[in-house]
């Protein structure tokens, strides 16, 4: 397909993805109260919200536009989370063609697996959020209130439930590039030690300068990572009691290639052919 062809198509989905998120967006306005109250729960449980009056939450707004920069965000996400299935299919109807039917096959199952990984890993960050912000709040003096703003209490909720959602899948990658191919276990092994540092930094990175949110991701990412090379080491073994010689590069001779073969003549072989039938004609 030309070029042009390629970024006609490419055009058409992305512009089906925008209406489809715009459509998405209609749903979230439409539910918006109730999903603010699920996002707003793990922080408006917490003692330390309730500085203004009890039982009430104290997220404060500083600004004209912040309700509305809230109130699209939170359109947005609604939107997305709930037209996922339709736009992830543009984009995986753009990338198809290219794919050779066992990768096709493999993409049937690991699409379903990423995205219920994602849901994993946002799951958890919302579960651990409430303690999360009960540690930070304990190094507020006495004297201190936490008074926190609508804006930066979103951003926070949505910046770790995407975090630890591709966390999560960061190991399936693992094993899709194991299967095409590119990645063996041998590799994986070679590093795991400094993949396990770069999951507790990354985690480090990621989520706010206090222990629990840390640990609650990278001991996750360790275990999915773990997992993802037990696979690689299953499937590579797998590989090479299929093909012995399918694990070799490209420039490396095989054992095969050692073996003399009938049809290898070398001159000294020839020559000793020629004096043999001279001697016979002789004789």
């Amino acid at each position: 397909m030309p070029l042009m062809d390629h970024l006609r198509e490419l055009r058409n989905r992305l512009a089906k993805v925008l209406l489809i998120l715009g459509l998405g967006a209609v749903v979230g306005f439409v539910f918006y109260d109730q999903i603010w109250d699920f996002l707003s729960r793990p922080y408006c449980s917490l003692p330390a919200s309730q500085v203004v009056e009890d039982g009430g939450c104290s997220l404060i707004v500083t600004g004209p536009f912040d309700a509305f920069f809230v109130a699209f965000k939170i359109w947005l996400f609604a939107g997305a989370m709930v037209t996922a299935p339709l736009w992830l299919y543009q984009l995986w109807a753009f990338v198809a063609p290219a794919l050779h039917k066992s990768e096709k096959k493999y993409a049937y199952i690991f699409a379903p697996l990423a995205g219920i990984l994602f849901i994993c890993g946002a799951a958890l960050a919302y579960t651990i959020t409430a303690l999360a912000l009960q540690m930070l709040f304990g190094f507020l003096p006495e004297e201190a209130d936490p008074y926190l703003t609508i804006g930066e209490y979103l951003s926070y909720m949505l910046i770790m439930m995407g975090m630890f959602g591709i966390g999560f899948v960061m190991p399936l990658l693992v094993v899709l590039l194991n299967i095409a191919g590119i990645l063996s276990h041998e590799a994986i092994a070679k590093w795991r030690r400094v993949i396990i540092f770069c999951a507790f930094l990354v985690a480090a990175v990621l989520t706010p300068a206090e222990p629990v949110s840390m640990l609650a991701l990278a001991v996750p990412l360790v275990v999915l990572f773990e997992i993802a090379e037990l696979f690689c080491f299953l499937n590579d073994r797998r590989r090479k009691r299929k093909d012995p010689a399918g694990d070799l590069d490209d420039d490396q001779i095989s054992d095969l290639d050692d073996q003399p073969s009938d049809l290898d003549y070398t001159p000294s072989s020839l020559e000793e052919s020629d004096s043999e039938g001279e001697s016979t004609k002789r004789s």
